[in-house]
């Protein structure tokens, strides 16, 4: 056991740790960031997810510092790829050509950039980064959080006391290990009158999980994985509210419900540079090779590649028939970790079924030259680091965001709640996937919308701040809140407030309370570029 003292200590490593962990060190604070895997990143890295991103991105809708990532991305492509001409000068490089996001690239290279973001506070002693550490113990008193307990490599523990702590964990651990008032699953629709709540509560109603996976195709080579474990069960598998088994190409539209046949050819040989990435017009999800595909080898020059690189996060690899968090009294860690393995088998099942059964072009099934891609990942199987999470526990919050501030069925198209303590912005449709308690895909339109400063302080305990998924939404605003520029965002804005109350000797309630305080705080998230409205932008 080793003991640590901090000024603001993060625990997870993920989109809106490192931006707290940055936020605060870039304001001068000592800063403890820690992070369960050997990577830092979380969605854009261990969890391998290419951005999900407002329409709008590549002008407004996005701090200051979230572009310094996109743009680092960009620019190492530039600086380490064999670009062809009309790819090295393009302003708005898609490096993977990919349809869900203007910007889809390879886990790694968001990783180096992320690294060199933190790299001069690492060097300066400001930031301690703790890899391979997870929360496994918070102390409180009364209503503050004195400090947590961390489990790194060969179960060595360490204690971290911090004047604040904020929770940047993918499931919103520290909510649970120190005791603050939190919400999990599905509100019911008494509690805000949301349209689509259900009836009734139900705390183990989430999103499903994902493991995703990168593979290249690689025709007369047979790179076929060993069978899963699972794989009988999960070729067998057909939801009642699917259109045919799950490891197939046929699937719910997420936004009509109505069946539609995905289509999967390997390598397509249309040029990159003609893909336009724009979910308001079209989703992309139809064609399911370039939907996420992270490289494209037509953006590079001739022979540079001999295939593209897709990420596997589909219709097919949700997992949704066990909650994978672990909720007081009704799911406890043993069901959450078979949880997961069975996440993963199913995974490596579409993989399996690809390789063996998928149909082909020419009538024929099965792709064997489907490789795996550990080198991208950064794991043994292929399989990212970490499941792709998108419902954590979320905060009782001061402010609670919920269907009536962003539907655009209720709020019109120009509409949307307009929060006089707003610190950032953002804008997705309302995208639920499949839940654990039977639900097809909730996928309605929404407005763009604006962050409440109430939504990130919890209703008693006044030294803990969420800084990711676990901030004051509903199960249904969460469908829109859970992206890549929002979790950014949160965790920004969670890292400035911290940093701002240790300067000026108070607390996050306050900055929101008093008029002069909260003036000061926007300022100085103008100051640094955080985008707290919008322009005139419809919803979609």
């Amino acid at each position: 056991m080793s003991d640590r003292a901090t000024e603001i200590l993060v625990v997870g490593g993920g989109l809106g740790g490192v931006a707290a962990a940055l936020a605060a060190a870039r304001a001068g604070n000592r800063v403890v960031l820690t992070e369960p895997t050997d990577w830092i990143g979380g969605q854009l890295t261990s969890q391998a997810v290419p951005p999900d991103e407002n329409p709008w991105i590549e002008r407004f809708g996005a701090t200051a510092a979230y572009r310094e990532v996109r743009d680092g991305i960009r620019d190492y492509y530039r600086r380490h790829y064999p670009l062809r001409a009309e790819a090295l000068d393009l302003v708005d490089l898609n490096p993977g050509a990919g349809r869900v996001s203007k910007l889809c690239h390879e886990p790694r290279v968001a990783l180096a950039v992320l690294e060199s973001l933190l790299a001069p506070h690492r060097a300066s002693g400001r930031l301690t980064l703790l890899l391979e550490h997870r929360p496994v113990a918070a102390e409180t008193v009364g209503d503050e959080v004195r400090s947590v307990t961390l489990e790194g490599p060969g179960g060595r523990r360490t204690t971290v006391a911090a004047d604040y702590v904020l929770d940047a964990t993918e499931d919103g651990d520290l909510l649970l290990l120190a005791g603050v008032e939190h919400v999990t699953g599905a509100e019911s629709r008494a509690e805000y009158d949301e349209p689509h709540a259900p009836e009734k509560a139900d705390p183990l109603n989430l999103q499903g999980i994902t493991y995703c996976f990168a593979m290249s195709y690689h025709p007369g080579e047979d790179h076929t994985i060993e069978r899963p474990e699972m794989y009988d069960f999960w070729r067998s598998y057909q939801p009642d509210f699917w259109p045919g088994p799950l490891l197939g190409l046929t699937a719910p539209d997420p936004r009509t419900l109505e069946s539609v046949e995905r289509t999967f050819v390997p390598n397509p040989d249309t040029d990159p540079l003609a893909v336009s990435a724009d979910q308001s017009a079209d989703a992309g999800d139809k064609e399911l090779w370039g939907f996420r595909r992270i490289l494209a080898r037509g953006m590079h020059r001739a022979g540079a590649f001999d295939s593209d690189i897709t990420l596997v996060n589909w219709p097919l690899n949700d997992y949704w028939l066990k909650p994978a968090l672990e909720v007081e009294g009704l799911v406890d860690a043993d069901a959450v970790a078979r949880a997961h393995h069975e996440a993963r088998q199913l995974s490596l099942s579409v993989l399996y079924w690809l390789q063996t059964e998928a149909p082909r072009p020419d009538g024929g099934t099965g792709f064997p030259g489907l490789r795996p891609r550990p080198d991208v990942t950064g794991t043994e199987d292929g399989l990212a680091k970490a499941a792709y999470v998108r419902e954590s526990r979320r905060i009782r919050a001061v402010t609670t965001v919920t269907e009536h501030d962003v539907s655009l069925d209720i709020v019109g198209p120009y509409g949307g709640t307009r929060h006089p303590d707003s610190v950032g912005v953002g804008s997705y449709r309302i995208d639920l996937h499949p839940s654990t308690s039977g639900d097809n895909y909730i996928d309605v339109a929404s407005v763009p919308f604006e962050i409440p400063l109430g939504a990130l302080l919890p209703v008693r305990v006044r030294n803990l701040l969420p800084a990711a998924k676990n901030i004051g939404t509903t199960h249904i605003t969460n469908g829109c809140f859970r992206l890549h520029p929002v979790e950014w965002n949160i965790g920004e804005v969670a890292g400035r407030l911290a940093a701002f109350a240790l300067s000026h000797g108070v607390r996050p309630h306050q900055v929101r309370e008093d008029a002069e305080l909260l003036d000061g705080f926007t300022r100085l998230l103008d100051r640094t570029g955080v985008e707290r409205h919008w322009p005139d932008v419809r919803g979609y």
